[in-house]
C-alpha cells in the first residue's frame, strides 16, 4: 500500500491517559451503512449497529465512562500523525514512541462482492510495526444499546470472544492475546518492524454468526475495500485546484449514504453540542428532505449522477406514506415517527446534556422541502435520468399541495420551535418548487394535474408577495420574515439556487447586510442572536459561510471567492472533516460531526468557483 505524504498530516504530543478529545479529534471510517468515530489516540468511541440509526455499541464519545470504546495504542509516551489513504476511508494513524513506530489501519470493510458469506459487518484494525519496536495496549468496553443493556463475554476458544444480548452478536477474533479486564477485554503486546496484528469486531442479529478469517483473508479485505474506494474515487470529474478536499467532502458524503435504500443522513452522531454545556444537542441520524436538492446538485456536478437518483429514489419511496403532504425529516427506511427521547444515563459530551436519540423536529411544518425534493428530481432529470410513472405523479402532487399551502405559516429551514411564522426563506422554496415543477411539466418528465398557466399564475402571486413584503426597503434587505427587520442566512442561497441573480441590487445589498449582521472572522452565523428564542452562544454555521461565497463566484468576484473559499478550507480537521458549525474564534468544529451539509456546500462553491473561472476565462479569450 502506497503512503504518501500528506499536507494535513498533523503531529500530538501525548502524555498519559485519560484523554480528552475534542470534535475535530476524530475521523469517521464506514461502509455505507454504519459509521465508527476513530480519534487521534486510536479510540473508537462511536459505533452504532447494524445500521446508522440504532443503538451504539460505542459511545464513548458521549459518556467516556458509561459509553463504551475500543482502543489500540501505545502504552509510553506517544506522538499520533494521522491521514486517509489516498482516495479512500481507509485511516492510517501513526504512533511513534522513543523505541519505534507502527502503523494503525482502521476501516469497515465494503461488502459488495468480497465475499458471499461474510458477516453482517465488520470492523477491522490492523497494527503494523514499521520502525524498531512499540510496546501497544489493547482495551475493548462494548456497552449495547447505548450502554442501556449488559452483554455476556464468552470466551469461544480459537475462536475468540464474543458478547451476546438478545438476538444480538458481536464477535472478536484476533492474533493478539486479550484476557477479561473489569471493562470488557484487556490485552499489551509488542510489535516490531515488519510485524502485523489484526483485530477483527464481527456483527450479527437474528442468524447464526459468521466468523471473518484473519491472516490472509484480513488482508484481502483491506485491500479489496483500498480498490472499491479508489475506484468510486476515480469516478469524480472535478478537475479544480482544490481537488484534494473536494474529493474528501465526496468520501464522506458516501460515508454518509445508507446504501440499501440511497438515503443520506444528516450526520452519523447524535448530541454532540452546538454550545459545550447548553442544551441544544440534536440526532441528526436521519435525513432531511431541506437538504435534497443541494445534496444532488453537489453529487450530479461531481458525476455521481447514480448517487443522486438513488437518493430521488429513495425520497419519492420514502414519502408515500405521508403524500401528497411532505414530512420534513425521515429515517434511513423511510420511517416517519422519530419521536424523542433523554438517555439520562449518559453524561454528554464534556457533560453537555442531554443526550437525545430522536428528533421531535419530525412533526413540524416546513414549506421549503417541496422546493428541495422538486430542485432534487429537476436536477436528476436534466441530468439523464428518467422518472417512472408513480414518482411522476408523486411529483405532480407535490404542485398542488405548494399551490394551496404557499401562504401558510412553518417553521422554517431552522426549524425554529415555537409559534409557526412567515418565513420569507419558505416562500421562496414555494416559488422553486413550482418554478422546477412546470420544467419538468415542459420535459414531459411530469404531468400536471392542471393547466400550466394556474402554476405559473400561483408562482407569480408567490414572486409578488416575497418582493413587496419580503424585502425591507428601509434596510435594502431581504428579511428573515414577511414584514421583518432581521435577517438570516438562508437568504443567500435566493442567488444560489436561482430565484435572483446574484449581481441583482437586491441580492448584493442583502448578501452585504447578512455579511454585517452575521458575519465574524470570515463565518456567518445562521441568524441573529436570540432569534430562536435559545439565547445560547452559538457557532457559526458551516454551510452558510459557503453560500455566501457562492454569491461572490456567480457574481463573477472570482478572486474575492478564492480568498474567502481559502480561509474556510482552513477550518477542517487535519484530515478534512466539518462539523455542523465552526467556532468563530478558534475555527473549531462543533456539533454533530461529520456533517453532510456542510460537505455539500463546500462541493458546490468549489464547483461554482470553478465556473466562475472559466467563464473569466471565456471572456478574455
Amino acid at each position: 500500500m502506497e503512503r504518501e505524504a500528506h499536507p494535513e498530516v498533523l503531529s500530538i504530543e501525548n502524555s498519559s491517559p485519560p484523554f480528552d478529545p475534542e470534535i475535530g479529534d476524530y475521523a469517521i471510517i464506514g461502509d455505507c451503512r454504519t459509521a465508527a468515530l476513530v480519534s487521534r489516540w486510536g479510540s473508537i468511541d462511536w459505533l452504532c449497529l447494524p445500521d446508522f440509526s440504532d443503538g451504539s455499541v460505542f459511545a464513548g464519545l458521549l459518556d467516556p465512562v458509561n459509553g463504551g470504546s475500543f482502543f489500540v495504542r501505545p502504552r509510553p509516551h506517544f506522538v499520533t500523525r494521522r491521514r486517509y489513504l489516498p482516495d479512500t476511508a481507509v485511516l492510517e494513524t501513526e504512533f511513534e514512541t522513543a523505541t519505534g513506530t507502527a502503523r494503525l489501519l482502521d476501516l469497515l470493510p465494503i461488502q459488495d462482492g468480497i465475499s458471499p458469506m461474510g458477516p453482517m459487518r465488520e470492523l477491522l484494525r490492523v497494527i503494523e510495526g514499521t520502525a524498531g519496536e512499540v510496546d501497544l495496549s489493547v482495551g475493548i468496553d462494548v456497552r449495547p444499546d447505548y450502554g442501556r443493556k449488559s452483554a455476556n463475554l464468552e470466551k469461544r476458544g480459537p475462536l475468540g470472544w464474543c458478547w451476546i444480548w438478545g438476538n444480538e452478536i458481536l464477535a472478536l477474533r484476533s492474533d493478539l492475546l486479550l484476557e477479561p479486564a473489569p471493562s470488557g477485554l484487556a490485552g499489551a503486546a509488542t510489535i516490531r518492524a515488519g510485524e502485523k496484528r489484526v483485530l477483527s469486531l464481527s456483527y450479527t442479529r437474528n442468524d447464526p454468526a459468521v466468523l471473518p478469517l484473519l491472516g490472509r483473508e484480513a488482508e484481502n479485505r483491506l485491500a479489496q475495500t483500498i480498490a472499491w474506494w479508489r475506484d468510486w474515487a476515480s469516478q469524480c470529474t472535478y478537475r479544480g485546484p482544490y481537488r484534494d478536499i473536494v474529493l474528501r467532502s465526496a468520501i464522506t458524503l458516501k460515508l454518509l449514504a445508507y446504501c440499501n435504500s440511497g438515503a443520506i443522513i444528516a450526520a452519523p452522531t447524535t448530541s454532540l453540542p452546538e454550545a459545550i454545556g447548553a442544551d441544544r444537542n440534536w440526532d441528526y441520524r436521519y435525513c432531511w428532505l431541506r437538504d435534497a436538492g443541494l445534496t444532488n446538485q453537489a453529487l450530479v456536478s461531481l458525476g455521481y449522477s447514480d448517487e443522486a437518483r438513488s437518493f430521488l429514489g429513495w425520497m419519492l419511496h420514502a414519502t408515500r406514506l405521508t403524500w401528497p403532504e411532505l414530512q420534513i425529516v425521515y429515517d434511513i427506511f423511510g420511517r416517519t415517527e422519530l419521536e424523542e427521547a433523554e438517555l439520562d444515563h449518559l453524561s454528554g459530551y464534556k457533560n453537555s446534556r442531554p443526550v437525545r436519540v430522536g428528533n421531535g423536529a419530525y412533526s413540524q411544518r416546513q414549506l421549503d422541502v417541496y422546493g428541495e425534493v422538486a430542485m432534487a428530481a429537476e436536477t436528476v432529470v436534466r441530468n439523464g435520468h428518467s422518472l417512472d410513472p408513480l414518482e411522476a405523479r408523486m411529483l405532480a402532487g407535490f404542485a398542488d399541495v405548494v399551490c394551496r399551502r404557499w401562504y401558510e405559516p412553518d417553521s422554517g429551514i431552522w426549524e425554529i420551535r415555537g409559534p409557526r411564522r412567515h418565513y420569507t426563506f419558505s416562500k421562496v422554496m414555494c416559488w422553486v418548487a413550482l418554478d422546477r415543477l412546470i420544467k419538468l411539466h415542459e420535459r414531459g418528465a411530469i404531468v400536471l394535474r392542471s393547466p400550466v398557466e394556474r402554476y405559473r399564475r400561483v408562482k407569480r402571486s408567490i414572486e409578488e408577495v416575497i418582493e413587496n413584503r419580503g424585502f425591507n426597503k428601509e434596510l435594502g434587505s431581504y428579511t428573515s420574515e414577511l414584514g421583518g427587520n432581521q435577517v438570516d442566512a438562508a437568504l443567500l442561497l435566493m442567488a444560489c439556487i436561482g430565484y435572483r441573480d446574484a449581481s441583482d441590487p437586491r441580492m448584493v445589498s442583502t448578501h452585504d447586510l447578512i455579511q454585517r449582521r452575521l458575519g465574524r472572522n470570515g463565518l456567518l452565523y445562521r441568524y441573529e442572536p436570540g432569534y430562536d428564542g435559545f439565547n445560547s452562544n452559538e457557532a457559526a454555521f458551516g454551510i452558510c459561510s459557503f453560500w455566501a461565497i457562492d454569491n461572490l463566484a456567480k457574481r463573477g468576484d472570482v478572486k474575492a471567492a478564492e480568498r474567502a473559499f481559502e480561509h474556510l478550507i482552513t477550518c477542517a480537521n487535519d484530515v478534512g472533516l466539518y462539523a455542523e458549525e465552526i467556532d468563530v474564534s478558534t475555527g473549531a468544529p462543533v456539533g454533530n460531526f461529520p456533517q453532510a451539509f456542510t460537505h455539500v456546500g463546500l462541493i458546490n462553491i468549489a464547483v461554482a468557483i470553478e465556473d466562475a473561472r472559466q467563464e473569466v476565462y471565456r471572456g478574455r479569450a
